[in-house]
């Protein structure tokens, strides 16, 4: 099959910075059995195209983007048909693949990743939030012959507006972040890690109330905060505010190599988001041996309580608690971390390539075409 694949980013000729690893997992995998051509909008600010890991990555640029998205789709196609369009992100990203299979005649599917069904007013998060994003979403998912989504809670959001849809999660590339035995705490000291942009929809103001609040009742604890920082120091500020200082790392942007050996040496990942369709860093962690506790989002919605630990979005007291919770009982954090590695390992980058080819096929099969 000749695959198109619309992302808004993510996909950087480096390979490792300004990358999303979910997207390079499927991308690689597709591209031992398929021609795959990834049209990613805004990843550099002029057009350009560059090959990586055995997919052609077209960027789109700034001005008129949309427009010369759908251009860049038909030329391909003109090179050769593609089979199917496929968007990993609605949005823009839908608006042009659905456009562009209607064009041409081809099926097209859309894979809600982000924020793109929520209205989260208080910090002008989310694609519902006005009406031009209500409609062009009401529209496109309707349009599209499929639609698929990261977690339980996405799918049943997508429910609610009367649009089906199927879970596929975006699995862990396993030979990137090789399975570690879940394993017993070394040390005293609870190991703690957050993996995260500083943003307010990752809601680090609840982590480190939580953190304060953990210190308070008398845990000792260190966390290392991961994370490219968009908030101009404000955590940095609230952690000393706090008095977290002997607690509390920033350690700022990491690689994936980077980032691999600072969850396997943690104890416990806590995540504080009020919205994710993953996150696919509690999958790492628990391919790595390494179970989570955080906010009712997500995959922490839909493994909790035999697989992680949610509690409600913003609530750092209950938040606290549940970290204090697992780590004090030993027992009951290596459960989480078996039962969370068992999910991760079963729906791994493998499982995802594999469950998006078979829906390529079936949508190609209702229409009469091959595959």
């Amino acid at each position: 099959m000749k695959l198109a694949i619309v992302v808004p980013g993510g996909m950087d000729r480096t390979g490792e910075y300004r990358v999303i690893p979910v997207f390079l997992a499927l991308i690689a995998r597709l591209a031992r059995h398929h021609e795959v051509h990834v049209f990613v909008l805004h990843q550099e600010p002029l057009p350009a195209t560059w090959s990586l890991l055995g997919a052609t990555v077209h960027n789109i640029g700034n001005g008129w983007t949309r427009l010369r998205a759908i251009a860049a789709l038909r030329a391909e196609h003109r090179v050769a048909p593609f089979a199917v369009i496929q968007a990993i992100f609605s949005g823009s990203c839908s608006l042009i693949a659905v456009a562009a299979a209607k064009l041409l005649r081809l099926p097209s599917l859309v894979h809600i990743a982000g924020g793109e069904l929520v209205a989260l007013h208080a910090i002008d998060y989310g694609g519902r939030r006005r009406w031009k994003g209500r409609l062009r979403e009401a529209v496109v998912l309707r349009a599209t012959d499929a639609v698929s989504a990261a977690s339980a809670p996405i799918v049943d959001t997508l429910a609610l507006l009367g649009i089906p849809a199927r879970r596929i999660p975006l699995g862990v590339d396993l030979t990137a972040w090789p399975p570690l035995a879940p394993r017993r705490r070394a040390a005293p000291r609870a190991r703690l890690m957050h993996v995260a942009s500083l943003n307010q929809v990752k809601d680090q103001t609840t982590l480190l109330r939580a953190l304060a609040a953990l210190r308070d009742a008398g845990v000792d604890f260190a966390m290392d905060i991961v994370g490219v920082d968009t908030l101009q120091g404000r955590m940095h500020g609230l952690a000393l505010q706090l008095g977290l200082e002997a607690h509390v790392r920033f350690l700022g942007f990491r690689t994936q190599r980077e980032l691999r050996p600072l969850i396997a040496a943690a104890d416990l990942l806590v995540m504080s988001s009020v919205h994710e369709a993953g996150p696919l860093v509690l999958l790492e962690a628990a391919v790595a041996g390494v179970p989570t506790v955080g906010t009712a989002v997500g995959h922490i919605a839909e493994w909790s309580p035999s697989a992680a630990i949610a509690v409600e979005v913003g609530d750092w007291v209950g938040l606290a608690a549940a970290i204090q919770r697992v780590l004090v009982d030993e027992a009951l954090r290596c459960r989480l971390a078996e039962a969370a590695q068992h999910r991760a390992l079963a729906e791994d980058a493998d499982y995802t390539a594999r469950t998006f080819e078979a829906l390529y096929r079936e949508l190609l099969a209702r229409r009469g075409g091959s595959a």
